[in-house]
């Protein structure tokens, strides 16, 4: 091959190379001009379930005595529980323990302590799905009567949240579609393709607690539950190409 040849054949190897890496260099998204916009929206809805936390805690010298005490109490909880028309489907337990209750006691030496076990709590707890809100009051009322002296809270649910939430991820696109419109036009540019679009996870309704104990039902009426409305809320992240 003659010089002249070899060196026309280099000379268009190096063209091409450096048409390819400036080809890639336009495509590399690291150098693309970009928006990135939030989008955020938010609809209400009224819970029509609730999930409450409900349990047993029984102290006694003896852990033997401490689980007979607690197993009766529990067993009449249930029942109850069973009698206000929840099905076994809507009751699981959530937790159960059995511990020792100690007393610190001071030594001759000033500054320490010890302690010494004086007892054994069992604490045994449910969640209970009420699928009428109409009777969660009288439910309440009927486990703290018939031995809960544990309530620890009541989440409100609303059961079609997903399909609830389609609605505001519509509107949360719009809500970042007209805000970074509003910015590409200030900026003189064009909004192009879109390249990302990612939810933010808020992780489903904040569930509404409350606190309860024995003495709730003292007066003999139901406690006063309300259930209020729901806020689902949505943001999305989206990201545009922007047209020059």
């Amino acid at each position: 091959m003659r010089l002249s040849t070899r060196r026309s054949l280099v000379a268009a190897c190096a063209i091409a190379i450096a048409l390819g890496a400036g080809a890639a260099r336009a495509d590399d998204p690291r150098r693309i001009a970009t928006i990135d916009m939030v989008g955020q929206a938010s609809v209400s809805a009224a819970p029509d379930m609730a999930m409450v936390q409900s349990g047993v805690v029984s102290d006694a010298e003896t852990a033997g005595e401490a689980m007979t005490a607690n197993t009766a109490a529990m067993s009449a909880v249930v029942a109850r529980i069973k009698d206000a028309g929840i099905e076994g489907r809507d009751i699981q337990t959530s937790g159960f323990s059995v511990s020792p209750r100690y007393r610190r006691l001071k030594d001759t030496e000033p500054g320490d302590y010890r302690s010494e076990i004086i007892g054994y709590r069992v604490s045994n707890n449910v969640s209970v799905r009420v699928r009428d809100l109409a009777n969660l009051g009288a439910l309440l009322d009927a486990m703290v009567r018939d031995g809960a002296n544990q309530v620890g809270g009541i989440s409100f649910i609303v059961s079609d949240a997903d399909s609830l939430k389609d609605e505001a991820r519509k509107a949360a696109m719009a809500d970042a579609m007209r805000k970074a419109k509003l910015f590409a036009e200030a900026a003189g540019v064009k909004l192009g393709r879109v390249l990302s679009i990612n939810e933010q996870d808020f992780g489903g309704p904040r569930p509404q607690m409350m606190m309860a104990r024995a003495e709730m039902a003292a007066d003999g009426a139901p406690a006063p539950i309300e259930a209020g409305e729901t806020s689902l809320q949505v943001r999305v992240n989206v990201t545009w190409e922007l047209d020059q």
